[in-house]
């Protein structure tokens, strides 16, 4: 399933997989220290995701409520796929070569990168 995100909306995502449901009251206090946004803000990426289909409301009881409808599985391998797509023609390997040359890889993240391709055959 293809998932279309903003930068915005996957802090939104972020808030709800480590905890949900959130109100909006919730989510706005979460984010408003790094971020900035007011509520209304907040009130319109989440209307956005609704209509996306990446947050469900429950508005059964007193607050509305959202959770996230894609899980952060399913949604880091989508990013992660566009990312190696649009940026590095969908080669891992220059992805990889990348965070080599940029120092981004620690000798444990080289080791536990060896140890994943290896469980993997």
């Amino acid at each position: 399933m293809a998932i279309a995100c903003t930068e915005a909306e996957w802090k939104i995502l972020e808030l709800l997989w480590e905890r949900e449901p959130r109100s909006m009251p919730e989510i706005t206090r979460a984010l408003e220290k790094d971020t900035g946004w007011t509520r209304h803000t907040v009130i319109t990426l989440l209307k956005r995701m609704q209509e996306k289909g990446t947050v469900a409301v429950d508005e059964s009881g007193p607050v509305k409520m959202y959770r996230a409808l894609v899980g952060a599985q399913a949604a880091r391998q989508d990013q992660t796929r566009k990312l190696l797509d649009r940026v590095f023609g969908g080669k891992a390997t220059l992805l990889v070569n990348s965070l080599v040359d940029t120092g981004d890889l620690t000798e444990e993240d080289v080791e536990e990168l060896m140890r994943m391709i290896r469980k993997g055959k």
